[in-house]
């Protein structure tokens, strides 16, 4: 695992909640004009249907309260920058979820409702400093909530790429923090100070080993959205395409990041 940087970003415990509730909000409202046809659409998530990818979401905040059923770590060995790096391990196991989910769950309008409520009701029900044991190890219940921004924010991606018409809107602290803890978790993996990757307005991190910027306009450069950094990190769109396509600009000799992406799976 790549070692973490010692200047972790911090988030509003506040508002990352409201962010998660309000971007799972937007997603179960959509849900609810799915016809059986537009749920067995393909996605693009390998052989997922957009069934099993909203019965997935659903997963995103329930694996929380299932976690906090669970007795407490005694020690926290994780932070928030550990966990983009984990996600890989599990693919096999979250995709048996999903299928699974998806057939004992025919209303999933009602699923989603009842996850909705219990994780508020947890969240209430325990401080952000409880330690839970995720997959990447034992972190803070407020840290493991900003990693749900990330889950909420692809997926409604994932969603909207699926079916046509669709257009679930993005909170944008759901997508604010989203960005940056991708964007950090690529300093995370390539650390230094040669590059600088911008994606504004949310985030501008330093990486890449090399000759140390210290003023004036960098000599490598990275620029792109959010939305494609995004598609970028967690793999729905390719370096070269996203150059080809003009929605990455990439200036210096050390500013081809294609090696370093995607930043999970």
């Amino acid at each position: 695992m790549p070692p973490v940087k010692k200047r972790i970003r911090t988030y509003d415990p506040a508002k990352t909640r409201a962010a998660v509730l309000a971007q799972f909000g937007h997603i179960r409202e959509a849900v609810r004009v799915l016809t059986p046809e537009r749920l067995a659409l393909p996605t693009r998530l390998g052989d997922w249907t957009v069934r099993e990818l909203v019965a997935h979401v659903g997963t995103t905040l329930e694996g929380v309260t299932r976690l906090l059923d669970q007795p407490e770590p005694v020690k926290r060995d994780a932070t928030v920058l550990d966990w983009p790096f984990a996600t890989s391990a599990n693919s096999g196991a979250i995709a048996d979820t999903a299928h699974r989910l998806a057939e004992e769950h025919p209303d999933l309008v009602a699923f989603l409702a009842d996850v909705e409520r219990d994780f508020t009701a947890h969240l209430d029900a325990y401080p952000g400093t409880r330690l839970l044991a995720t997959s990447a190890g034992a972190m803070p219940l407020a840290d493991c909530v900003v990693t749900r921004t990330v889950e909420l924010v692809v997926h409604t991606d994932d969603l909207n790429a699926a079916v046509p018409g669709f257009d679930i809107p993005l909170d944008r602290q759901a997508l604010a923090a989203c960005t940056r803890l991708l964007a950090d978790a690529l300093a995370v993996k390539a650390p230094g100070a040669s590059t600088e990757v911008r994606i504004p307005p949310y985030a501008v991190v330093q990486c890449v080993e090399g000759p140390r910027h210290t003023r004036g306009t960098p000599p490598n450069v990275v620029e792109t959205d959010p939305l494609t950094w995004i598609r970028l990190a967690t793999g729905r769109t390719e370096w070269k395409t996203a150059l080809d396509e003009a929605k990455v600009s990439a200036s210096g000799e050390r500013a081809d990041l294609g090696g370093l992406l995607p930043l999970m799976g």
